[in-house]
C-alpha cells in the first residue's frame, strides 16, 4: 500500500486563492506518483466565499476535505484543526496565500524520505514590503534569543511533518497553542529547506501590525521565561543601587548638610520606579493569562461541519 501524504491548507478570505492552490498543489502531486494525497482545506470563518470554492473542490475531487470552523478562530487554530483531522502518514502545512512556492514540496518530501521527522522551510529572501520583512526577521531574532528551544530564524509554518511527530504535537493538552514553538519542542530530526517567498498575486493580506503583536505575545509567553529573569534580576539590582543610595544620602547629609532640594528628584524617582513596577506587573498579568486561558480548558477551534470522505485517524 502507498504511503500518503496530507496537506492542510489554512484559509481566511481567500476565495481567489483556493482554487489557485488546488491546482498547483495537484500538479505537484501529478508529478509524485508513488505517494497518495490529501488536501483538507480549513476555512476559518471567512467573510467571502471561500467556503463556496472549498465546496465546490470537494465535490469534484474525492482527494479534498472541507473543515468549516463555526467562526475565526485565529492562525493557531486553523493549523492546529487541520492537523487533527489527516490521516497521511506525513502532512504538510502549506498557506493558502501561495507565498510560499508549492515547487519545494518534493525538496521537503526528498528529506523525509532520508529519514528527517520534520523538515521545515527557511526563508532566505521574500517579494513583500521591506518594512514587515524585517519587523518579521527582528520577530524571529528575538524570539530565537528568548525561547527556551532552538527555533530557525525565518522558518514559518510551511513545513512537512512525520506522523511521530505530528501525533505528539496533537497530544499536547495546551491551548495557548503557538505551532512554530511546538514544531521544535517536540524534537525528532529535523531538517531544513531554504527558499525564496514569493509576492502574493491574489487578495489582500489579512494581517496587520496588531496580529504579529499577538503572536508575539504568544510565543514569547509560551515558550520563554526570560521576561521573568530580567524582572528578578533588574529588581535585586535596583533594590541594591537603591539601599547604596540611601547609605550615600545619609553619609552625605550628615557631613555637609541636604545636597539634594526641590521636589523635581522625588518626582523622577517616583516616576522611574513607578514604571519599573508597572512594567513588572504587566508581563506577570500576561502569564497569568495563559494560565487563564489554559485552566478554562476551552477547545482551541469549533468545527462547524465537515465535507469530504473522513477516515479515522491511524494510529
Amino acid at each position: 500500500m502507498r504511503r500518503s501524504i496530507s496537506i492542510v491548507v489554512p484559509c481566511f478570505n481567500e476565495e481567489e486563492n483556493v482554487p489557485a492552490a488546488y491546482l498547483a498543489l495537484k500538479k505537484v502531486f501529478l508529478q509524485i506518483k508513488k505517494y497518495s494525497y490529501e488536501l483538507v482545506f480549513v476555512d476559518n470563518g471567512s467573510l467571502d466565499k471561500t467556503k463556496i470554492q472549498i465546496h465546490k473542490l470537494v465535490k469534484n475531487d474525492k482527494n479534498v476535505k472541507g473543515v468549516y470552523l463555526s467562526r475565526n478562530f485565529g492562525p493557531e487554530a486553523s493549523i492546529q484543526a487541520g492537523c487533527d483531522y489527516v490521516t497521511g502518514d506525513a502532512l504538510i502545512v502549506y498557506e493558502c496565500d501561495m507565498q510560499d512556492p508549492p515547487e519545494i514540496i518534493p525538496l521537503l518530501i526528498k528529506k523525509w524520505e532520508e529519514g528527517f521527522d520534520i523538515v521545515a522551510g527557511v526563508r532566505t529572501k521574500a517579494e513583500e514590503n521591506a518594512v514587515m520583512w524585517n519587523i518579521r526577521k527582528l520577530f524571529y531574532k528575538i524570539f530565537h534569543f528568548m525561547s527556551n528551544i532552538d527555533v530557525p530564524v525565518d522558518s514559518g509554518s510551511f513545513a512537512l511533518i512525520g506522523r511521530k511527530a505530528y501525533l505528539a504535537m496533537k497530544s499536547l493538552p495546551e491551548k495557548y497553542r503557538f505551532f512554530r514553538g511546538l514544531r521544535a519542542w517536540v524534537g525528532f530530526r529535523v531538517a531544513y529547506v531554504k527558499y525564496e517567498r514569493k509576492a502574493r498575486i491574489h487578495g489582500v493580506t489579512s494581517a496587520n501590525i496588531f496580529q504579529y503583536v499577538k503572536l508575539a505575545e504568544r510565543s514569547f509567553f509560551g515558550f520563554s521565561y526570560l521576561p521573568l529573569d530580567v524582572l528578578v534580576y533588574a529588581g535585586f539590582f535596583l533594590t541594591v543601587l537603591s539601599f547604596l543610595f540611601i547609605i550615600g544620602y545619609l553619609l552625605f547629609f550628615f557631613s555637609f548638610g541636604n545636597p539634594i532640594k526641590g521636589a523635581v528628584t522625588i518626582l523622577v524617582a517616583i516616576v522611574f520606579f513607578g514604571g519599573i513596577n508597572l512594567l513588572a506587573v504587566s508581563v506577570i498579568g500576561k502569564y497569568i493569562q495563559v494560565i487563564v486561558e489554559e485552566t478554562k480548558s476551552r477547545p482551541t477551534y469549533i468545527v462547524e461541519r465537515l465535507e469530504g470522505r473522513f477516515k479515522k485517524q491511524k494510529l
